[in-house]
C-alpha cells in the first residue's frame, strides 16, 4: 500500500468544511487513487476503511485516540451511509460505553456528549449493489446538537447509564432509547470486559458502545439538506 503524503490538518472550521465540500461528487475510488491506496472489495473485513480515507483527506490526526478526530478544532468525523433516498442504512457508532467506575458520572463531563459536541457529517452512498469504489460522496455539514436533540440523548444516556450503575447491562437492548442504544461492540464473542452484575458483583461482558438510531440522524440530515 503505497499511502502518499497526508494533507495538512485544517486551521478553522470554514477551511474543514470547504474542504469536505471539495470531496462532494467524487467517488471512493478516484479518492482512493489520489491517496496511493487500493479499495477493498468490499466492507466485510474493512468496516472503517471509508472513514479512514476521509479523515486522509480531510486532514484528521486524532487516530483511534479518545479524542475528536481534528483535536484543535474539537470537531468529530462521522462518515454516514446512505440510501437511494438519502436516508441511513444503519445506526452510528459514536464511542465505547464505561461499564466500571461510572457511579457519578455527569452528562455534562460525557465522553459521549464530547464526542458528539461537534461533527462533520459525511454522507456517502452505502447500497450494497454500488461497487465501493464506485459510490459517491456527498455534501457535507458541519452539525451540533439543538437543545431539544441534547435533550433527548442526555435523557437516553442518562437512562442507559442506570441500568448499568444498577448491573442491567446485560438485560439492556437494542429497543432501549429513543435516539441513543447501546450495543456490544467487538470485534469477536471472546473479547471480553469487566462489568457490575445485579448484585454488585464482578461478571465478564462483552464490550458495548453506543449508537445513535437512524430515525435521529435521517431527521438530521433532512433539516439540513430539505
Amino acid at each position: 500500500m503505497n499511502i502518499k503524503t497526508l494533507p495538512s490538518t485544517p486551521k478553522t472550521e470554514t477551511e474543514l468544511l470547504n474542504r469536505a465540500q471539495q470531496l462532494a461528487g467524487m467517488t471512493l475510488g478516484e479518492l482512493a487513487a489520489i491517496a496511493g491506496i487500493i479499495p477493498p472489495p468490499d466492507l466485510k473485513r474493512d468496516k472503517g476503511w471509508v472513514g479512514q480515507l476521509l479523515e486522509w483527506h480531510l486532514g484528521a490526526t486524532a487516530g483511534s485516540k479518545p479524542v475528536p478526530d481534528f483535536i484543535d478544532l474539537g470537531i468529530e468525523l462521522k462518515t454516514i451511509p446512505i440510501s437511494y433516498q438519502g436516508k441511513p442504512l444503519e445506526t452510528t457508532f459514536v464511542c465505547v460505553a464505561p461499564l466500571i467506575g461510572v457511579q457519578g458520572l455527569q452528562w455534562r463531563s460525557s465522553h459521549i456528549r464530547q464526542k458528539l459536541a461537534r461533527v462533520l457529517w459525511v454522507p456517502v452512498e452505502g447500497e450494497r449493489d454500488i461497487p465501493l469504489e464506485d459510490r459517491h460522496v456527498g455534501s457535507a455539514l458541519l452539525w451540533s446538537p439543538t437543545a431539544e436533540e441534547e435533550a433527548q440523548l442526555q435523557q437516553d444516556w442518562e437512562e442507559l447509564m442506570d441500568m448499568i450503575v444498577l448491573g442491567q447491562v446485560e438485560n439492556i437492548t437494542a429497543r432501549h432509547g429513543e435516539v441513543l442504544q447501546l450495543r456490544p461492540k467487538a470485534a469477536n464473542s471472546k473479547v471480553l470486559t469487566e462489568a457490575y452484575g445485579a448484585n454488585g458483583q464482578p461478571i465478564k461482558t462483552l464490550p458495548r458502545g453506543f449508537y445513535l438510531k437512524k430515525q435521529f440522524t435521517a431527521q438530521l440530515l433532512q433539516r439540513h439538506f430539505i
